[in-house]
């Protein structure tokens, strides 16, 4: 398959001319860039010191908040943090490309190793690589630093080069530093740099003399000793800002297996990417084993255990009835259009269906938010609701009532365990341990009458000891009991369907890692539940009411 692919170009005082990135942190805990047009306008808004910028005007309900170097989705509420990277700095445009060597070196030929176009550990990293393989002989190799080259001249009117554009006529890209600054950092870094060279240079470590340090050509060196070699370059890498890229240890005997970390290291160092190989993270799911004795209640909540049975009662007696707490009757309907069906809402409702005992023209204001739908209308979602005697305005969310949702019958439990997760060792751990065992739907479920599964119970779930984790907590306890936390569905990790599913509010399952992204350290994540708790209508009001 043979796919098109472009270069583009952009101002050098542009965000990519200066080396700027804008990056966000996904759920797994690493960071993702930005999409380059939006990285300039995030990096624009700055620069003129605006506390904010919204990007809906390019298509995104995101605004990025730069006090609190945050991402906030303007539908969920929920947060993200984002970074300015200063260190991806872009290629220069000027002179064209010297002559290509070719690599390895002909067999008897003496090639010169080529010099580095730049001084990024990649860079220096690649090129030493290169002048190891493409010495004659058996030869020896020394691990020393390497000089920086010095920085090319600036020329005049350059443009950046990015991925993504053509290159004009008798224009070639050379990398180079747009900013001293950049140079003088990659000077830093080249200087603390073991690059590998043939055995004629006359420079040797400081504090070692000629010879001593000498090792084997990497064609010579025997397993031990390439092992060394791999770990040593990649503690370098990792120390001078690298991405590291896990690799699993398929022998078991080494943090690298040579072989495969030589092979991915030639393959990534081609396709222009930086590497460095580190053994991989291990998962975490669960904390140490916890005898009964260590297992603490929390101070300020009664008992240690929640158990939820059949669907709770209706509060209304019809839907008409219902509604009328909610409405303001509207004798001259505004010019707009019911967003329920989509007609005016000077015209009769456009609702099809089963007809309830009211005029189809007429209409009503929600008290609260002021929003205004055909009464037709509001009955019909009503009815397909839970029918609980709550309604949820189906414009901008605000619940009238208490809301209630489907949870099928299930226990909960909640204790301290005398561990600390991951960036909060400052208190201990509140784990919370759900069982909802598999049952046939109710009428209130998608399916009455068919069975349901629920896998992976218990499931355990974990929250900091904390002031905010314990307030958490007491709201997940409402939450609980109004029937919120699960519902049954279709799963969206396996796609089965009618089994017991997450319902809106994210819960941490993993305890000593952040692999899946459902773990810690996550310094947003209980302002983010919180924020989930109070789209589902449960504030520190709520347990007011609940003690009420």
């Amino acid at each position: 398959t043979i796919r098109p692919v472009r270069r583009s170009y952009y101002d050098p005082s542009s965000a990519p001319g200066k080396g700027v990135v804008w990056e966000w942190e996904n759920d797994s805990g690493s960071w993702t860039p930005y999409d380059m047009d939006v990285g300039i306008t995030i990096q624009r808004a700055y620069e003129k010191q605006h506390p904010w910028v919204d990007l809906s005007a390019i298509g995104f309900c995101y605004v990025i908040d730069f006090a609190t170097m945050g991402q906030i989705n303007r539908q969920t509420q929920r947060k993200r943090r984002v970074r300015r990277r200063l260190d991806m700095v872009y290629p220069l445009v000027s002179g064209t490309l010297p002559k290509s060597q070719s690599w390895p070196a002909s067999p008897g030929v003496a090639a010169a190793p080529p010099v580095p176009a730049c001084a990024c550990p990649q860079c220096l990293l690649v090129m030493s690589v290169k002048a190891t393989v493409s010495a004659p002989g058996p030869g020896t190799a020394t691990l020393q630093p390497r000089k920086a080259p010095p920085a090319p001249p600036t020329a005049p009117k350059a443009s950046v080069l990015a991925p993504g554009a053509k290159v004009p006529n008798g224009m070639a890209p050379v990398r180079g530093s747009l900013k001293p600054l950049a140079a003088q950092g990659g000077r830093r870094q080249a200087a603390s740099t073991p690059a590998l060279s043939s055995a004629s240079s006359t420079t040797s470590p400081p504090g070692t003399g000629s010879g001593k340090a000498s090792r084997p050509g990497l064609g010579t060196l025997n397993r031990s000793h390439l092992q060394r070699l791999a770990i040593a370059q990649s503690r370098v890498l990792i120390a001078s800002g690298v991405p590291t890229v896990p690799v699993k240890n398929l022998t078991g005997s080494s943090p690298v297996n040579p072989a495969l970390a030589g092979i991915t290291g030639i393959l990534m160092s081609a396709a222009g990417l930086p590497v460095c190989l580190t053994r991989p993270p291990k998962l975490v799911l669960h904390p140490p084993p916890v005898s009964k004795s260590e297992i603490q209640s929390i101070p300020g909540i009664s008992h240690t255990c929640r158990k939820t049975t059949k669907k709770q009662a209706k509060k209304g007696k019809t839907p008409e009835e219902v509604l009328k707490k909610y409405l303001q009757k509207v004798r001259h309907p505004p010019d707009e259009d019911c967003t329920i069906c989509m007609e005016r809402l000077s015209a009769p409702s456009g609702y099809k269906g089963p007809q309830p005992a009211l005029k189809p023209d007429l209409v009503g204001k929600l008290v609260k938010c002021g929003h205004v739908f055909h009464l037709h209308c509001l009955v019909a979602m009503y009815n397909n609701g839970n029918k609980d005697g709550s309604l949820q305005c189906p414009t901008c969310k605000t619940i009238y009532g208490v809301k209630t949702g489907t949870q099928p019958p299930g226990k909960m439990e909640y204790h301290i365990i005398p561990h600390t997760l991951p960036g909060h060792s400052d208190c201990k751990t509140i784990r919370i341990i759900y069982n909802i065992p598999p049952g046939v739907q109710g009428p209130e479920h998608p399916n009455p009458g068919k069975s349901f599964t629920a896998r992976g119970f218990p499931r355990h779930c974990y929250l900091p000891d904390s002031e905010k984790g314990r307030k958490v907590l007491k709201l997940l306890l409402v939450a609980w009991d109004r029937r919120l936390i699960f519902a049954i569905g279709t799963s969206s990790t396996t796609g089965e369907s009618d089994t017991v599913i997450w319902n809106e509010i994210h819960h941490k399952t993993e305890f000593g890692s952040n692999l899946t992204g459902h773990g810690y350290p996550d310094i947003n994540y209980l302002d983010n539940v919180l924020a989930e708790l109070a789209a589902q209508g449960i504030t520190e009001e709520s347990l007011a009411q609940e003690k009420d």
